[in-house]
Protein backbone atom coordinates (compact mmCIF):
# COMPACT_ATOMS: atom_id res chain seq x y z
CA UNK A 1 0.00 0.00 0.00
CA UNK A 2 1.21 3.19 -1.20
CA UNK A 3 0.69 6.23 1.60
CA UNK A 4 0.75 10.16 1.20
CA UNK A 5 1.56 11.47 4.55
CA UNK A 6 -0.02 15.11 4.33
CA UNK A 7 2.01 16.91 7.61
CA UNK A 8 3.62 19.99 8.09
CA UNK A 9 7.31 18.59 8.87
CA UNK A 10 10.16 20.26 9.23
CA UNK A 11 13.36 18.81 8.20
CA UNK A 12 16.62 20.10 7.93
CA UNK A 13 16.72 21.13 4.68
CA UNK A 14 13.89 23.53 5.72
CA UNK A 15 15.42 24.90 8.62
CA UNK A 16 18.56 26.07 6.42
CA UNK A 17 16.00 27.09 3.61
CA UNK A 18 13.43 29.11 5.05
CA UNK A 19 12.70 31.46 8.21
CA UNK A 20 10.53 29.23 10.48
CA UNK A 21 11.56 29.82 13.99
CA UNK A 22 8.41 31.50 15.02
CA UNK A 23 6.46 28.47 13.77
CA UNK A 24 9.02 25.49 14.68
CA UNK A 25 7.37 22.21 15.72
CA UNK A 26 10.33 20.11 17.21
CA UNK A 27 8.17 17.57 19.37
CA UNK A 28 5.78 16.78 15.89
CA UNK A 29 8.94 16.48 13.93
CA UNK A 30 10.15 13.36 16.02
CA UNK A 31 6.43 12.10 16.11
CA UNK A 32 5.88 12.64 12.49
CA UNK A 33 9.15 11.01 11.55
CA UNK A 34 8.31 7.70 14.22
CA UNK A 35 5.01 7.06 12.86
CA UNK A 36 6.24 6.71 9.32
CA UNK A 37 8.89 4.75 10.03
CA UNK A 38 7.09 2.50 12.07
CA UNK A 39 4.96 2.57 8.69
CA UNK A 40 7.67 1.77 6.44
CA UNK A 41 8.98 -1.13 8.49
CA UNK A 42 5.59 -2.61 8.43
CA UNK A 43 6.06 -2.43 4.59
CA UNK A 44 3.78 0.16 3.60
CA UNK A 45 5.45 2.91 0.80
CA UNK A 46 5.48 6.19 2.44
CA UNK A 47 5.93 9.77 1.28
CA UNK A 48 5.96 12.98 3.33
CA UNK A 49 4.05 15.76 1.48
CA UNK A 50 4.52 19.08 3.77
CA UNK A 51 3.62 22.97 3.10
CA UNK A 52 6.88 23.81 4.81
CA UNK A 53 5.06 27.35 6.17
CA UNK A 54 6.70 30.72 7.21
CA UNK A 55 4.32 32.47 9.00
CA UNK A 56 6.39 35.46 8.95
CA UNK A 57 5.32 38.07 6.37
CA UNK A 58 7.49 39.04 4.04
CA UNK A 59 8.54 39.77 -0.10
CA UNK A 60 9.79 36.43 -0.71
CA UNK A 61 9.15 32.90 -2.81
CA UNK A 62 10.34 29.93 -1.78
CA UNK A 63 10.54 27.22 -3.95
CA UNK A 64 9.46 23.75 -3.51
CA UNK A 65 12.36 21.34 -3.41
CA UNK A 66 13.09 17.30 -2.42
CA UNK A 67 14.33 17.02 1.07
CA UNK A 68 18.21 16.33 0.83
CA UNK A 69 18.75 14.92 4.06
CA UNK A 70 15.65 12.79 5.06
CA UNK A 71 15.15 11.17 8.09
CA UNK A 72 14.70 7.80 6.39
CA UNK A 73 16.46 6.89 2.66
CA UNK A 74 13.26 5.10 2.14
CA UNK A 75 11.07 7.53 2.85
CA UNK A 76 11.11 10.69 0.80
CA UNK A 77 10.29 14.51 1.74
CA UNK A 78 8.57 16.58 -0.82
CA UNK A 79 7.54 20.54 0.05
CA UNK A 80 5.59 22.99 -1.83
CA UNK A 81 6.51 26.51 -2.47
CA UNK A 82 5.55 29.35 -0.49
CA UNK A 83 4.71 32.96 -0.91
CA UNK A 84 4.59 34.11 3.24
CA UNK A 85 2.69 37.49 1.09
CA UNK A 86 0.08 38.70 3.85
CA UNK A 87 -3.54 37.58 3.48
CA UNK A 88 -2.13 35.43 0.61
CA UNK A 89 -0.09 32.84 2.26
CA UNK A 90 -2.60 30.41 3.75
CA UNK A 91 -4.38 30.15 0.23
CA UNK A 92 -1.26 29.96 -2.01
CA UNK A 93 0.25 27.98 0.90
CA UNK A 94 -3.18 24.82 0.36
CA UNK A 95 -3.05 25.65 -3.54
CA UNK A 96 0.76 24.66 -4.00
CA UNK A 97 0.42 21.51 -1.63
CA UNK A 98 -2.43 20.34 -3.46
CA UNK A 99 -0.35 20.54 -7.16
CA UNK A 100 2.11 18.53 -4.89
CA UNK A 101 0.00 15.95 -3.83
CA UNK A 102 -1.93 15.74 -7.37
CA UNK A 103 1.74 15.81 -9.14
CA UNK A 104 2.81 12.91 -6.25
CA UNK A 105 -0.42 10.96 -7.02
CA UNK A 106 0.03 11.28 -11.10
CA UNK A 107 3.56 10.01 -10.57
CA UNK A 108 2.56 6.81 -8.85
CA UNK A 109 -0.93 6.62 -7.41
CA UNK A 110 -1.79 6.24 -3.80
CA UNK A 111 -3.82 4.03 -2.16
CA UNK A 112 -4.52 5.87 1.47
CA UNK A 113 -3.68 9.18 2.82
CA UNK A 114 -2.93 10.17 6.24
CA UNK A 115 -3.07 13.79 7.52
CA UNK A 116 -1.33 15.72 10.17
CA UNK A 117 -4.03 18.10 11.95
CA UNK A 118 -6.32 19.89 9.86
CA UNK A 119 -4.97 22.77 9.03
CA UNK A 120 -5.82 24.41 5.72
CA UNK A 121 -3.18 23.19 3.17
CA UNK A 122 -3.79 19.29 5.11
CA UNK A 123 -6.87 19.51 5.23
CA UNK A 124 -7.84 20.43 1.96
CA UNK A 125 -5.82 17.69 0.40
CA UNK A 126 -8.05 15.83 2.24
CA UNK A 127 -11.06 17.37 0.77
CA UNK A 128 -9.58 16.11 -2.91
CA UNK A 129 -8.79 12.62 -1.71
CA UNK A 130 -12.04 12.27 -0.38
CA UNK A 131 -13.98 14.32 -2.75
CA UNK A 132 -13.04 13.53 -6.36
CA UNK A 133 -10.16 10.66 -5.54
CA UNK A 134 -12.35 8.40 -3.56
CA UNK A 135 -9.12 7.56 -1.50
CA UNK A 136 -9.55 6.80 2.39
CA UNK A 137 -8.21 9.58 4.51
CA UNK A 138 -6.92 8.51 8.07
CA UNK A 139 -6.46 11.82 10.52
CA UNK A 140 -3.84 11.89 12.92
CA UNK A 141 -5.79 14.44 15.40
CA UNK A 142 -2.91 16.45 17.27
CA UNK A 143 -4.48 19.79 18.11
CA UNK A 144 -8.43 20.91 18.03
CA UNK A 145 -9.21 22.31 14.81
CA UNK A 146 -12.64 23.74 16.90
CA UNK A 147 -10.89 26.13 18.61
CA UNK A 148 -6.89 27.51 19.18
CA UNK A 149 -4.49 26.15 21.40
CA UNK A 150 -5.93 28.24 24.48
CA UNK A 151 -9.27 26.77 23.79
CA UNK A 152 -11.37 29.84 22.19
CA UNK A 153 -13.04 30.40 18.83
CA UNK A 154 -11.23 32.17 16.08
CA UNK A 155 -13.11 35.02 14.41
CA UNK A 156 -12.96 35.92 10.75
CA UNK A 157 -13.90 35.16 7.14
CA UNK A 158 -10.68 32.62 6.31
CA UNK A 159 -11.47 31.07 9.91
CA UNK A 160 -14.87 30.51 9.46
CA UNK A 161 -14.25 29.03 5.71
CA UNK A 162 -11.47 26.75 7.89
CA UNK A 163 -13.98 26.02 10.44
CA UNK A 164 -16.52 24.53 7.72
CA UNK A 165 -14.05 22.50 5.72
CA UNK A 166 -12.26 21.09 8.78
CA UNK A 167 -16.30 19.92 9.94
CA UNK A 168 -16.59 18.71 6.48
CA UNK A 169 -13.98 16.92 7.07
CA UNK A 170 -14.05 15.22 10.51
CA UNK A 171 -17.36 13.69 9.31
CA UNK A 172 -15.61 12.64 6.28
CA UNK A 173 -12.43 11.23 7.23
CA UNK A 174 -12.07 6.62 7.25
CA UNK A 175 -10.16 6.64 10.73
CA UNK A 176 -8.54 8.64 13.33
CA UNK A 177 -5.26 9.01 15.32
CA UNK A 178 -5.99 11.19 18.16
CA UNK A 179 -4.15 12.50 21.33
CA UNK A 180 -6.85 12.60 23.60
CA UNK A 181 -10.45 11.26 24.11
CA UNK A 182 -11.87 14.90 23.78
CA UNK A 183 -10.79 14.60 19.49
CA UNK A 184 -11.44 11.02 19.36
CA UNK A 185 -15.12 12.11 19.89
CA UNK A 186 -15.40 14.82 17.15
CA UNK A 187 -15.24 11.72 14.58
CA UNK A 188 -17.91 9.48 13.99
CA UNK A 189 -18.52 6.80 16.32
CA UNK A 190 -18.48 3.77 13.71
CA UNK A 191 -14.85 4.97 12.73
CA UNK A 192 -11.43 2.76 13.40
CA UNK A 193 -9.72 5.04 15.52
CA UNK A 194 -7.45 4.75 18.55
CA UNK A 195 -5.81 7.02 21.54
CA UNK A 196 -1.90 7.98 20.79
CA UNK A 197 -0.80 10.55 22.64
CA UNK A 198 3.18 9.88 21.68
CA UNK A 199 5.58 7.53 19.85
CA UNK A 200 8.47 6.71 21.52
CA UNK A 201 11.65 5.14 20.03
CA UNK A 202 14.11 2.55 21.42
CA UNK A 203 16.59 4.85 22.15
CA UNK A 204 13.70 7.16 24.62
CA UNK A 205 13.48 3.60 26.34
CA UNK A 206 17.09 3.02 26.64
CA UNK A 207 16.64 6.23 28.53
CA UNK A 208 14.07 4.93 30.58
CA UNK A 209 16.16 1.91 32.32
CA UNK A 210 18.89 4.32 33.92
CA UNK A 211 18.75 3.97 37.43
CA UNK A 212 18.23 7.31 39.78
CA UNK A 213 21.91 6.47 40.59
CA UNK A 214 23.03 6.79 36.63
CA UNK A 215 20.98 10.19 36.50
CA UNK A 216 22.19 13.68 37.67
CA UNK A 217 20.11 16.23 39.31
CA UNK A 218 18.93 18.03 36.04
CA UNK A 219 15.59 19.49 35.70
CA UNK A 220 15.10 19.17 31.92
CA UNK A 221 12.41 21.05 29.10
CA UNK A 222 13.24 19.93 25.54
CA UNK A 223 11.13 21.26 22.94
CA UNK A 224 9.86 24.66 21.20
CA UNK A 225 10.46 27.99 22.96
CA UNK A 226 7.12 29.20 21.85
CA UNK A 227 5.19 31.95 23.69
CA UNK A 228 2.60 29.02 25.17
CA UNK A 229 5.05 26.44 26.55
CA UNK A 230 5.76 28.92 29.69
CA UNK A 231 9.71 28.26 29.28
CA UNK A 232 10.45 31.79 30.54
CA UNK A 233 8.17 31.21 33.20
CA UNK A 234 10.22 28.09 33.89
CA UNK A 235 13.50 30.77 33.38
CA UNK A 236 12.10 32.75 36.19
CA UNK A 237 10.44 29.88 38.70
CA UNK A 238 14.31 28.73 38.54
CA UNK A 239 15.93 32.20 39.56
CA UNK A 240 13.21 32.06 42.66
CA UNK A 241 13.65 29.06 43.59
CA UNK A 242 17.71 28.52 44.23
CA UNK A 243 17.76 24.89 44.93
CA UNK A 244 21.58 24.19 45.86
CA UNK A 245 23.43 21.10 43.80
CA UNK A 246 20.60 21.02 41.12
CA UNK A 247 20.76 22.14 37.57
CA UNK A 248 18.08 23.66 34.84
CA UNK A 249 18.69 22.14 31.45
CA UNK A 250 17.14 23.67 28.33
CA UNK A 251 16.82 22.20 24.67
CA UNK A 252 15.40 23.21 21.88
CA UNK A 253 14.78 26.24 19.97
CA UNK A 254 12.19 29.22 19.27
CA UNK A 255 11.13 32.87 19.13
CA UNK A 256 11.71 32.87 22.71
CA UNK A 257 15.19 31.18 22.74
CA UNK A 258 16.76 35.00 23.09
CA UNK A 259 14.87 35.80 25.62
CA UNK A 260 15.40 33.03 27.56
CA UNK A 261 18.94 33.22 27.22
CA UNK A 262 18.81 37.04 28.36
CA UNK A 263 17.19 36.17 31.46
CA UNK A 264 19.47 33.23 32.45
CA UNK A 265 22.51 34.81 31.46
CA UNK A 266 24.41 35.25 34.69
CA UNK A 267 23.22 32.02 36.08
CA UNK A 268 25.75 28.93 35.61
CA UNK A 269 23.37 26.63 36.92
CA UNK A 270 20.71 27.06 33.56
CA UNK A 271 22.57 25.00 30.65
CA UNK A 272 20.72 25.58 27.32
CA UNK A 273 21.63 22.93 24.81
CA UNK A 274 20.25 24.01 21.46
CA UNK A 275 18.41 22.04 18.71
CA UNK A 276 19.52 18.15 19.51
CA UNK A 277 18.87 15.10 17.24
CA UNK A 278 17.03 12.21 18.45
CA UNK A 279 20.03 10.36 20.32
CA UNK A 280 20.84 13.65 21.92
CA UNK A 281 17.70 14.23 22.92
CA UNK A 282 17.45 10.57 24.59
CA UNK A 283 20.22 11.20 26.04
CA UNK A 284 19.44 14.18 27.94
CA UNK A 285 16.33 12.95 29.25
CA UNK A 286 18.30 9.63 30.26
CA UNK A 287 20.41 12.07 32.65
CA UNK A 288 17.83 14.19 33.70
CA UNK A 289 15.34 13.72 36.81
CA UNK A 290 12.67 15.58 36.30
CA UNK A 291 10.91 17.21 33.09
CA UNK A 292 8.91 20.28 32.82
CA UNK A 293 5.69 20.96 30.67
CA UNK A 294 4.23 24.60 31.86
CA UNK A 295 2.22 25.06 29.27
CA UNK A 296 -0.41 27.38 28.98
CA UNK A 297 -4.08 26.49 30.57
CA UNK A 298 -6.62 26.17 27.71
CA UNK A 299 -10.31 26.31 28.31
CA UNK A 300 -11.08 22.83 26.65
CA UNK A 301 -9.53 19.96 28.29
CA UNK A 302 -8.05 17.63 25.94
CA UNK A 303 -8.03 20.37 22.99
CA UNK A 304 -4.06 19.62 23.01
CA UNK A 305 -1.05 17.14 24.06
CA UNK A 306 2.14 17.51 24.73
CA UNK A 307 4.16 14.85 22.97
CA UNK A 308 7.34 16.00 25.27
CA UNK A 309 5.14 14.37 28.49
CA UNK A 310 4.99 10.49 26.75
CA UNK A 311 8.86 11.00 25.94
CA UNK A 312 9.74 12.65 29.66
CA UNK A 313 7.27 9.56 31.07
CA UNK A 314 9.36 6.66 29.18
CA UNK A 315 12.86 8.31 29.77
CA UNK A 316 12.24 7.57 33.14
CA UNK A 317 11.65 11.37 34.33
CA UNK A 318 8.93 12.39 36.82
CA UNK A 319 6.56 14.73 34.97
CA UNK A 320 5.80 18.12 36.31
CA UNK A 321 2.67 19.65 34.19
CA UNK A 322 0.18 21.86 33.96
CA UNK A 323 -3.27 19.74 33.19
CA UNK A 324 -4.24 18.62 29.23
CA UNK A 325 -7.05 16.65 29.47
CA UNK A 326 -7.69 13.02 31.24
CA UNK A 327 -4.51 10.53 31.22
CA UNK A 328 -4.36 6.83 32.13
CA UNK A 329 -3.88 6.26 35.35
CA UNK A 330 -0.85 4.19 35.07
CA UNK A 331 0.89 7.33 33.49
CA UNK A 332 -0.54 9.88 35.87
CA UNK A 333 2.04 7.74 38.70
CA UNK A 334 4.44 9.97 37.05
CA UNK A 335 3.21 13.14 37.03
CA UNK A 336 2.89 15.95 39.27
CA UNK A 337 -0.13 18.56 38.05
CA UNK A 338 0.40 22.12 38.70
CA UNK A 339 -2.74 24.70 38.47
CA UNK A 340 -1.30 26.96 36.38
CA UNK A 341 1.83 28.09 34.67
CA UNK A 342 2.72 31.14 36.73
CA UNK A 343 6.78 31.23 37.98
CA UNK A 344 5.44 31.25 41.80
CA UNK A 345 3.21 28.09 40.74
CA UNK A 346 5.95 26.20 39.27
CA UNK A 347 8.70 26.96 41.76
CA UNK A 348 6.79 25.98 44.76
CA UNK A 349 6.13 22.86 42.74
CA UNK A 350 9.66 22.23 42.06
CA UNK A 351 10.43 22.65 45.64
CA UNK A 352 7.82 20.08 46.83
CA UNK A 353 8.91 17.80 44.24
CA UNK A 354 12.84 17.99 44.44
CA UNK A 355 12.26 18.09 48.83
CA UNK A 356 10.61 15.57 49.05
CA UNK A 357 11.97 13.37 46.30
CA UNK A 358 8.90 12.95 44.69
CA UNK A 359 11.14 12.28 41.08
CA UNK A 360 11.82 8.75 42.45
CA UNK A 361 7.61 8.24 41.09
CA UNK A 362 8.25 7.35 37.58
CA UNK A 363 6.03 5.55 34.91
CA UNK A 364 8.84 4.44 31.99
CA UNK A 365 7.09 0.59 31.86
CA UNK A 366 3.29 2.05 31.35
CA UNK A 367 4.90 4.39 28.56
CA UNK A 368 6.41 1.62 26.71
CA UNK A 369 3.47 -0.52 27.08
CA UNK A 370 1.26 1.92 25.57
CA UNK A 371 3.83 4.70 23.36
CA UNK A 372 6.57 2.12 22.99
CA UNK A 373 7.29 0.94 18.63
CA UNK A 374 5.77 -2.40 19.10
CA UNK A 375 2.59 -1.12 20.14
CA UNK A 376 2.29 2.02 18.30
CA UNK A 377 2.92 -0.21 15.16
CA UNK A 378 0.75 -2.98 16.12
CA UNK A 379 -2.46 -0.12 16.46
CA UNK A 380 -1.21 1.64 13.19
CA UNK A 381 -1.77 -1.87 11.39
CA UNK A 382 -4.70 -2.57 12.76
CA UNK A 383 -6.26 0.66 11.97
CA UNK A 384 -5.30 0.57 8.34
CA UNK A 385 -6.22 -2.80 7.95
CA UNK A 386 -9.34 -1.89 9.22
CA UNK A 387 -9.70 0.93 6.91
CA UNK A 388 -8.57 -0.46 3.78
CA UNK A 389 -11.52 -3.21 4.98
CA UNK A 390 -13.95 -0.64 5.20
CA UNK A 391 -13.31 0.48 1.89
CA UNK A 392 -13.38 -2.72 0.13
CA UNK A 393 -17.11 -3.62 1.79
CA UNK A 394 -18.64 -0.38 0.30
CA UNK A 395 -17.81 -1.10 -3.38
CA UNK A 396 -16.83 1.41 -5.74
CA UNK A 397 -17.83 4.90 -5.90
CA UNK A 398 -18.01 7.84 -8.00
CA UNK A 399 -16.99 11.63 -7.11
CA UNK A 400 -19.18 14.08 -6.51
CA UNK A 401 -19.47 17.16 -5.93
CA UNK A 402 -19.52 17.75 -2.14
CA UNK A 403 -19.19 20.37 -0.83
CA UNK A 404 -18.01 20.96 2.92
Amino acid sequence: MRIAYIAPYQGPGLLKSRPIVRNLTLAANVKMELVAELLRESRYDVEVLSHGAVVDPRAAFYRGFRESKPFHSEIPVFYSPALPVKRLNGLSSAAWTLRLFQRRHRTTPFDAVIIYNLQFPQALCAWYAINWLRLPVILEYEDDALVDVLGQHQHGWSSSVHLRLAKWILRSVSGCVGVSPHLLGQVRDDLPKFLLRGVVDEDILKAGTNTDAARKNWVVFSGTHFRTKGVAQLVEAWRLLKVPGWELHIAGHGEETELVKKMAQHDKTVVFHGLLNRKENAKLLGMAKVGMNPHDLSAVPGNVFAFKIVEYLAAGNHVITTPMGPLEKDLEAGITYIPDNSPQTIAAALGRVLDGRLYERTAPTAAKRAYGPAAVADSLNRLIEQVASDRLTEGPAVPVAARP
